[in-house]
């Protein structure tokens, strides 16, 4: 299923959703203008490596890694992609789910709170996996934080995706927390399977670092949206409500 939209209008203009999917474009468009050597290279700066964390935290191997080295790539990843469809995917999810929960918190704190959780689902990969040497890069996880605020403020809100059924192509609208919680029991199952499998030889999708986002983003939410205040109806509106 790909989502097209939601039913939630945004009261505000979206500044900082806006602002990250350009980021994150210029970035990849950057990408693009490297060659092939030249953006391994990037990758193995500014792309997180769970392994050299492993060895930064070991006492057998003073210095070999320094503090820049893991600390730059937990900031940087989190704005580069691997390829059009990573990043057209991870842009659609955030143009449609940001400006809400942007909406709810405020410019300011939405910024936060997005950077808050890229960094845990870095985090949580890294624990997952820190035998890998694979760099894991993207804004999935951050957006993932997004995705678990979405649910927890509007889950009630409806989203209309684009579902393929065999030859044919149509659009239904469900309930965001279905959409959302089929979202999220997909990664679960893959993080779980993907636990049996060495992924410091394969490439793959950072199930985890979706899963420790989506968590993060959930609990966050409490912390950053503004409570919404209660609707008041007229007095005679209420009168007539009573009968």
């Amino acid at each position: 299923m790909i989502p097209l939209r939601d039913n939630v209008p945004s009261r505000t203009f979206p500044f900082v959703t806006i602002a990250l999917i350009v980021v994150n474009v210029v970035a990849f468009l950057f990408e693009l203008s490297l060659s092939q050597r030249q953006l391994n290279e990037f990758f193995l700066h500014f792309a997180v490596q769970p392994v050299e964390y492993r060895l930064f935290l070991n006492p057998r191997y003073p210095g070999q890694i320094g503090l820049a080295d893991v600390a730059v790539p937990l900031f940087t990843s989190m704005f580069l992609h691997g390829g059009w469809l990573h990043i057209i995917g991870n842009m659609l999810y955030l143009w449609i789910f940001g400006d809400n929960v942007e909406d709810r918190m405020g410019h300011i704190k939405f910024f936060i709170f997005y950077i808050l959780c890229g960094l845990t689902a870095s985090l949580a990969h890294i624990l997952a996996d820190p035998r890998s040497a694979v760099p894991s890069l993207g804004a999935s996880g951050a957006i993932a934080g997004v995705l678990g605020a979405y649910i927890t403020l509007y889950p009630k809100a409806r989203v209309l995706v684009l579902v393929p059924i065999f030859i044919f192509i149509t659009t239904i609208e469900i309930p965001a927390f279905l959409f959302l919680g089929i979202w999220i029991v997909q990664n679960f199952i893959s993080g779980v399977a993907s636990l049996s499998v060495k992924t410091a030889q394969t490439g793959g999708t950072a199930w985890w670092a979706h899963i420790g986002g989506f968590a993060v983003g959930a609990i966050l939410v409490w912390l950053f949206a503004k409570r919404e205040p209660p609707v008041r109806l007229p007095i005679h509106q209420q009168y007539d409500d009573a009968f």
